[in-house]
C-alpha cells in the first residue's frame, strides 16, 4: 500500500525545484535536471548494473550501448520481467509516440532505437501507440492534421527495423474501441479527479479532453485491449520502454492495474536526450537549431554542430592545451555517449579532450561523421517504406511470428 501511496502522490508546484510531466521539462533558474531526485520522488528504482548483466546471461547478446552507459537508468519491475522470462514466460513490448511534427529529431529516435534492441534480443511482439488524439488536443492540430502527422512519424518510427511479423502500430483515432475502450472505462472509473490533477497538475482552465486522455495510453499496458493479437492471454506482462516523463502516466496506471485484474506493467526509463544549446536548453520545433533531425543533410548536420553544439572546451588553444575541456557540458561528448558504439574510441575521446590534447573542433568533427552516418542510413531505410508497408504495420492482424 505504501508503494501505490508513494506511486500517485505529487507534491505542490510551489515546492518543487524541477517539473517533470509529459508535456513540460524544466529545472530552477534553467538548471540541468536531477535524475536522483528524480527516482526518489517518482518512486521507482535505479538500473544497476546487476540487471545489466543478467540482461547480458538471459539474452547471450551484449548490452545496448544506452544501457551500458546508463541513457536507460531506471525502471520499475524489470526484475519481475526477467524473474518471468527466465521461467520460460514471455512478455510484451509498448511504447509510442505523440505525432506533433513532420520531421523526428534523433532525440525522438532514442526509445525507439531502444525498443528494436528489445525486441530482438527477447523476441517479443510490440505495440506502438501513435497518440494523435493526444497531439490534436494539446496542439490545437486539426483532427485531420494530427492523423497525417501519424502516418508520417510512422515511416520514421518503420525506418527503426522493426520486424513486420512482431509489431503492431495503431494510432488512437483508427483503434480505439471494443475491448481497447472497455479497458479504458474501468481504468477512469479508478482515478479520481483529485488524483488525476495531482498527478498531471491539470487546472480548472484545462479542458475535459485533456483529463479524460490519460486512460488512452494507460491501457495498452494490458493484453485483453488487444484481442487480435493476445485472446486468451491476459497474464501477459507488459514492459514498456520511454523517457522519464512519460512516468506520470504508468504510476496511474500501476495504481489501476491489480484493482481490474491485470499485472502492473514494468518500465525501463530514460534521462533526456538535451539540446544542442546545453542541458539547460530545450529541444524545440520552433527552434531547428536547437536539435539534429533525420531530414537535415550532412552538411546541415555539420553546420549546427560547429555553430550550435555547447562545447566545454576553454576559449582559447593555449587555455584549453593547459586545462583541458569540461565534460559535464560539453554536447558533443554527451552526443557521442548516445551515438558512439565503440567504448575504446569514446573513453580516448574523453580522455583525450579532457587533459587539452584534443581541440573542440576535432571532437565536433567526429561526431558529425556519427549523426551523418545514422542520419543518412535512416533515410534510406524510411525511402522504402511506402504506404503499403505503413497499412500492414497498422493493420489489426494476427503476428504470426510473436513469441517464436
Amino acid at each position: 500500500m505504501e508503494e501505490e501511496k508513494r506511486e500517485t502522490q505529487n507534491q505542490p508546484a510551489e515546492e518543487e525545484d524541477q517539473i517533470v510531466n509529459p508535456w513540460e521539462v524544466a529545472a530552477k533558474d534553467g538548471g540541468k535536471i536531477d535524475y536522483d531526485k528524480l527516482i526518489d520522488k517518482f518512486g521507482c528504482q535505479r538500473l544497476d548494473q546487476t540487471l545489466i548483466d543478467r540482461v547480458h546471461r538471459l539474452t547471450g547478446r551484449p548490452p545496448h550501448v544506452f544501457l551500458r552507459r546508463g541513457v536507460f537508468f531506471a525502471h520499475r519491475d524489470f526484475n519481475e520481467i526477467l524473474d518471468a522470462y527466465e521461467k520460460g514466460k514471455k512478455f510484451y513490448l509498448y511504447t509510442g509516440r505523440g505525432p506533433s511534427s513532420e520531421a523526428l529529431h534523433l532525440g525522438h529516435l532514442v526509445p525507439f532505437m531502444f525498443t528494436k534492441y528489445l525486441q530482438d534480443v527477447f523476441r517479443v511482439p510490440l505495440v506502438i501507440q501513435l497518440t494523435d488524439d493526444e497531439k490534436c488536443m494539446w496542439k490545437n492540430l486539426t483532427v485531420e492534421e494530427s492523423q497525417r502527422l501519424a502516418r508520417e512519424n510512422a515511416k520514421d518510427i518503420i525506418a527503426c527495423g522493426f520486424d513486420i511479423t512482431r509489431t503492431f502500430i495503431f494510432s488512437d483515432f483508427d483503434y480505439v474501441g471494443g475491448a481497447f475502450y472497455k479497458n479504458m472505462v474501468k481504468v477512469a472509473k479508478c482515478v479520481t479527479l483529485n488524483k488525476v490533477q495531482g498527478i498531471f497538475g491539470f487546472s480548472g482552465e484545462d479542458h475535459i479532453g485533456k483529463i479524460s486522455f490519460p486512460p488512452v495510453q494507460a491501457v495498452p499496458s494490458f493484453p485483453s485491449s488487444f484481442p487480435h493479437l493476445f485472446s486468451g492471454k491476459d497474464d501477459l506482462r507488459c514492459l514498456i520502454p520511454c523517457a522519464i516523463d512519460q512516468d506520470p502516466y504508468f504510476r496511474m496506471t500501476r495504481d489501476a492495474a491489480p484493482r481490474i485484474g491485470y499485472h502492473k506493467p514494468s518500465l525501463i526509463e530514460s534521462t533526456f536526450f538535451p539540446a544542442l544549446q546545453g542541458e539547460t536548453g530545450k529541444m524545440s520545433a520552433s527552434d531547428p537549431n536547437s536539435a539534429i533531425y533525420v531530414t537535415d543533410s550532412a552538411k546541415v548536420i555539420k553546420s549546427k554542430i560547429n555553430k550550435y553544439a555547447f562545447s566545454g572546451g576553454q576559449d582559447s588553444v593555449e587555455k584549453h592545451r593547459q586545462l583541458g575541456a569540461n565534460l559535464e557540458v560539453d554536447i558533443s561528448v554527451k552526443y557521442l555517449n548516445f551515438f558512439l558504439d565503440d567504448d575504446a574510441e569514446l573513453e580516448h575521446i574523453k580522455k583525450e579532450y579532457a587533459a587539452g590534447r584534443m581541440l573542440t573542433g576535432e571532437v565536433k568533427g567526429r561526431l558529425g561523421s556519427v549523426l551523418s552516418e545514422i542520419v543518412e542510413r535512416h533515410r534510406a531505410a524510411r525511402a522504402s517504406v511506402t504506404d503499403e508497408v505503413v497499412d500492414a504495420f497498422m493493420a489489426a492482424r494476427p503476428l504470426p511470428n510473436m513469441f517464436d
